[in-house]
């Protein structure tokens, strides 16, 4: 088994599909009016419209971005501070990090325009 691809909702779909193509420079292999997928890795990454999203997940609903997050995806990195001066580069405002975590790991995380938390996490010495 594996994960082919993650869908994410997002209210505004422009900003958050620039932000994909900008920071992590992945191409957009399909899109629509109400969606668009990149391709990171062998992993599918789907932006879609927030309010195209009930019919997905009934009878669940989509939670709104200020609910609080949810998910939170993690990348593996060999240079933590080196990625994260990249990410400011980019315009991406850190929420956290890099902090050297009690597991082994040093991490920092941002989110996208949509509220989804991304991490970037780099194994350290020892750990």
């Amino acid at each position: 088994m594996k994960i082919e691809t993650i869908t994410l909702f997002v209210e505004d779909l422009p900003p958050t599909k620039k932000f994909y193509q900008d920071v992590f420079g992945l191409e957009v292999v399909f899109e629509d009016e109400v969606s668009a997928v990149v391709k990171f890795g062998d992993l599918m990454i789907n932006l879609l419209q927030a309010a195209e999203a009930d019919e997905l997940i009934e009878p669940a609903r989509v939670a709104g971005r200020d609910s609080g997050s949810r998910v939170l995806l993690t990348i593996a990195v060999e240079d933590a501070h080196a990625v994260c001066a990249e990410l400011q580069r980019h315009g991406v405002t850190l929420l956290n990090g890099p902090i050297d975590r009690p597991w082994g790991r040093r991490t920092a995380a941002f989110a996208d325009p949509a509220g989804n938390i991304w991490e970037i996490a780099q194994e350290l010495p020892g750990a």
